[in-house]
């Protein structure tokens, strides 16, 4: 199942890479924590330091993770 997770995941960081990487930064997939349910996210570019990355993470990313993968209860960022 973890796969399954990790497929979806990816193919919706692809989905909107283009947003992020409009504005110089973007997000790749590190890890799924099956337990938790937390999808882990590396940021990236212009968001690593930046203060709008947080509201891009949980705005923007986790939105639209959770909106398409229904088991994924929250998306981080890895640190």
């Amino acid at each position: 199942m973890e796969n399954s997770v990790q497929n979806r995941v990816e193919q919706v960081l692809e989905e909107i890479r283009g947003a992020i990487q409009g504005d110089g930064g973007d997000v790749e997939f590190v890890s799924y924590d099956d337990l938790t349910k937390v999808v882990y996210v590396a940021l990236m570019g212009s968001c690593v330091g930046c203060p709008a990355s947080t509201m891009t993470l949980k705005m923007g990313v986790e939105r639209a993770v959770k909106s398409r993968i229904p088991e994924v209860a929250a998306v981080e960022a890895y640190e």
